[in-house]
């Protein structure tokens, strides 16, 4: 069965949910539900299975939690637990407990998250005194159920959250080794944010006849709509793109904002030359340690900071109330992580804004973002210096108007009143109005950002074809030949493989060259220029859920003699 979700009126009580739920739900001041809330929740309280795609944002922890809840009997004594989460990351296992501690509190649900970093003695201790739901990584939970201190005999319910992202990561053969751990006659639910033909392999192994739901589906696979969501994108050159976000971030003047980079060094020359302009920015990648992590999380929560410069991975599973706008500082790899990026605004019916800073090569790779998402990206022109000196105008405007409306204006009476013996009225009130709109930072010395066209096929000779194949790259001196020491039976692909690089570096696709894979090992062409920045990008970074050992193949043979 499948459900494409579209509008209609209902309220939780038409869901069915039981009267301590519904009282929950009221105290916590939600009205109606969402739509992935309206079509879930009745089937999966019937004990069917489910197939949805929903992004970050639409609801979809409470889409499956209340279901779990509202199925959950009386208190009893069993300690093994009724229903197990599996998450992508430490940050949503947190967020997914606190959610089902929220709704189920007055059924005295017990909720315990298991994810690795915490403490293992805390969590045998839970376990061994009972717990109705386990929200767990992967990793964690099949330490557990190898320990014999995960029971899953009297399981229910298994959820795949962001089951798209679990396999991104490399848990796809942890997922399937503890589906193979639970009971047969379980109901298993899976949701995620887009349906590749992986997920929908693993629906058709694990899934018995599941309802399938696909939010905002136009009858097109793979299509995602996202109405609160306004997206735009500008091309740059690639000198001109920390002056270009500067310019945005002024005009926009965003709540808080997540800025996407491919690189963990990218990020850390970004969050400094963001901080040096006069920004608040704090850095997020795989290089933190999680206390580092907790603190910037903490910082940009608390309005200490407003920007969070951050790569796809590290910014996995998090949840930022207060997010007004996602920037691409570069167009992303894939069209999943294009509509997952932009998935974390627009939620529970706020407006987001989504930009996207292109360089000319990259134009392409947005119009096969179009193609998946089904929607147009209008690319824009960059903010002039006029268009930013008018915004801060308004800007300013603004805040004298508040202030005019809202404060006590009597202690400045006098300073006015003697002003006015010496100068015009309009004199006076021009010159505050100048020394405030200058105290808002005001540059007149910037310089407009020169504009730039998309590279055409016969700008790009010599390394793509009318069609868009690959053609002569040029001399194959410029190419480095890099070894990995994964090859096909890790399972890797040549889509693996430059997905890695792509991710991690600051290469493309398409500056990526030939690749050869073995038995046990790999070998990639890159760069000359680029092949040390690959390296190190790669040494601490996993492919197919393994570590690689990667280095130039001059090296590599040397060493095997």
């Amino acid at each position: 069965m499948s459900v494409n979700v579209s509008g209609g009126e209902a309220t939780f009580a038409d869901l069915g949910l039981r009267a301590e739920l519904l009282e929950v739900l009221s105290d916590l001041g939600y009205e109606e539900p969402t739509p992935i809330q309206r079509e879930a929740i009745p089937p999966l309280t019937e004990g069917h299975d489910l197939l949805g795609q929903a992004a970050t944002g639409t609801g979809k922890t409470a889409a499956f939690a209340l279901p779990v809840l509202e199925r959950m009997p009386r208190p009893e004594s069993s300690a093994g637990p009724l229903a197990l989460v599996l998450v992508p990351t430490r940050e949503l296992a947190v967020q997914v407990s606190e959610a089902f501690h929220r709704y189920g509190r007055i059924l005295g649900a017990r909720v315990l998250p298991i994810y690795g970093g915490a403490p293992m003695g805390r969590q045998l201790q839970a376990l061994k005194r009972g717990t109705d739901v386990v929200v767990a990584t992967p990793g964690r939970a099949l330490d557990h159920i190898g320990r014999g201190t995960l029971d899953l005999e009297g399981l229910r319910t298994v959820v795949l959250d962001e089951a798209d992202e679990m396999l991104d990561m490399g848990f796809a053969d942890d997922i399937e080794e503890i589906l193979a751990s639970t009971p047969e006659d379980r109901q298993t639910v899976l949701f995620s944010a887009t349906l590749p033909p992986r997920i929908d392999a693993i629906a058709r192994r694990h899934l018995r006849d599941p309802v399938r739901i696909e939010m905002g589906q136009a009858g097109a696979e793979g299509r995602h709509e996202t109405p609160l969501v306004r997206q735009s994108a500008y091309l740059i050159a690639r000198a001109h793109k920390p002056a270009a976000l500067g310019r945005l971030l002024d005009i926009e003047a965003p709540t808080a904002a997540i800025i996407f980079c491919r690189t963990r060094e990218e990020v850390d020359q970004l969050t400094e030359t963001l901080n040096g302009r006069g920004y608040r920015a704090e850095a997020l990648h795989g290089g933190m340690e999680q206390e580092q992590r907790d603190r910037v999380m903490s910082r940009l929560r608390s309005g200490t900071a407003d920007l969070l410069v951050a790569t796809d991975v590290a910014a996995r599973g998090l949840d930022i109330e207060q997010l007004t706008h996602v920037v691409n500082y570069n167009v992303p790899s894939a069209p999943e992580a294009y509509v997952h990026r932009i998935g974390r605004v627009g939620r529970a019916g706020r407006e987001g804004v989504a930009l996207t800073l292109a360089e000319p090569r990259e134009h392409r790779m947005l119009k096969a973002i179009e193609r998946q998402t089904g929607r147009r990206i209008p690319v824009e022109r960059v903010p002039t210096v006029a268009d930013l000196q008018a915004r801060r105008m308004e800007l300013t405007r603004a805040a004298l108007e508040e202030c005019l409306l809202q404060e006590d204006l009597g202690p400045f009476h006098a300073v006015v009143e003697s002003l006015t013996d010496e100068f015009d009225l309009m004199e006076v009130a021009l010159a505050a109005v100048k020394l405030a709109h200058e105290a808002g930072g005001t540059a007149l010395d910037e310089e407009d950002i020169p504009e730039v066209a998309p590279r055409t096929a016969d700008k790009r000779r010599g390394r793509e074809g009318p069609g868009g194949e690959r053609s002569a790259r040029g001399p194959a001196g410029g190419m480095a030949r890099l070894f990995f020491n994964v090859g096909r039976s890790a399972g890797i692909r040549p889509q693996d493989l430059v997905g890695a690089i792509a991710g991690e570096s600051s290469l493309s696709g398409r500056d990526i060259g030939a690749i050869e894979i073995a038995d046990r090992f790999s070998l990639v062409e890159v760069p000359h220029a680029a092949a040390n920045e690959v390296i190190d990008a790669l040494r601490r970074t996993t492919i197919k859920g393994r570590r690689p050992t990667v280095r130039r193949e001059r090296e590599a043979r040397v060493r095997r003699r």
